[in-house]
């Protein structure tokens, strides 16, 4: 049976085109008087555009293999490694907390060990808390789906970790002109704080990868990790500058799992057979 030709240029292309164009317009309508959550609408059609194009990518290919494998990713709770889950979330706690402990030498207050009275932001009318739980699902369908493999199916997991940190951080980018996200508040503080969010997404790419990975590709896996993640960064009320402190925290955690975990990011053997389901099981452990 002819191997599945993953075309990872075509789907990133087609992603940053369907979300910038709903995002640069909803920051065009986000300063209009006449908004009426118009703005939050084509917020929430750029967020889905890389599952639903990751989506249409699988379904309307010619790849049984590919289809299988996606819905294996997402729905094989057999995939699922419950501790590789558990050490991901205290890998994220131990960053936050040792964020928050190294920003005191910065002057910054203990008071950052609290919880947030709110999330920062809502999407359409719905809730925060939905907001966050439908922005771990819906970026996991599309990045998890087609956009990781696409790029690992030509490298190595730390090469493919670099080039999509990249991508990743930089699909972002309009959200620092729509009026009431988190990101506009992080540009209206200073080009500074815009640019250590950008810095952050790349080293916390590895960090998903290792999750990804260690779990046989689960989607599932993923979109709890993320979750975990935007719920703190959301509800400890970290400053401005305890996140720059921790983007550098970040980096240091990826180095350490990276180092601890050589075999697997270095390893070539995955390249070209993704979609040969026993393959992806022989991760070591």
């Amino acid at each position: 049976m002819k191997q599945y030709r993953y075309r990872p240029v075509r789907f990133y292309a087609a992603c940053y085109a369907v979300t910038w164009a709903f995002w640069i317009s909803a920051a065009v309508i986000s300063r209009s008087e006449n908004d009426d959550g118009i703005s939050a609408t084509l917020m929430l059609l750029g967020l889905i555009a890389p599952a639903v194009t990751a989506v249409v990518t699988v379904f309307t290919s010619k790849s049984k293999a590919l289809k299988a494998d996606f819905k294996r990713k997402l729905a094989g709770f057999y995939r699922i490694r419950p501790l590789n889950i558990l050490a991901a979330v205290f890998v994220f706690l131990a960053i936050v907390i040792g964020s928050i402990l190294l920003s005191l030498l910065a002057g910054q207050s203990l008071d950052q060990f609290a919880f947030t009275e709110d999330f920062s932001f809502s999407v359409a009318g719905t809730s925060a808390l939905l907001t966050i739980l439908l922005a771990a699902v819906i970026e996991e369908v599309g990045w998890r789906g087609y956009g990781e493999d696409s790029v690992a199916s030509y490298f190595s997991w730390f090469t493919e970790s670099i080039i999509f940190g990249f991508v990743w951080a930089f699909w972002h980018l309009p959200l620092f002109w729509i009026e009431g996200t988190y990101h506009f508040g992080l540009k209206e503080l200073g080009i500074g704080y815009m640019l250590n969010f950008l810095i952050s997404v790349v080293p916390l790419g590895f960090l998903t990868t290792w999750v990804y990975v260690k779990n046989n590709r689960s989607m599932l896996a993923c979109i709890i990790f993320h979750l975990f993640v935007n719920t703190m960064q959301e509800k400890i009320a970290m400053t401005p500058q305890t996140k720059c402190v921790e983007t550098i925290v970040v980096f240091l955690a990826a180095i350490l799992i990276v180092w601890t975990n050589r075999e697997m990011f270095f390893e070539k053997d995955h390249i070209g057979h993704l979609l040969e389901y026993k393959e992806t099981r022989k991760v070591k452990e």
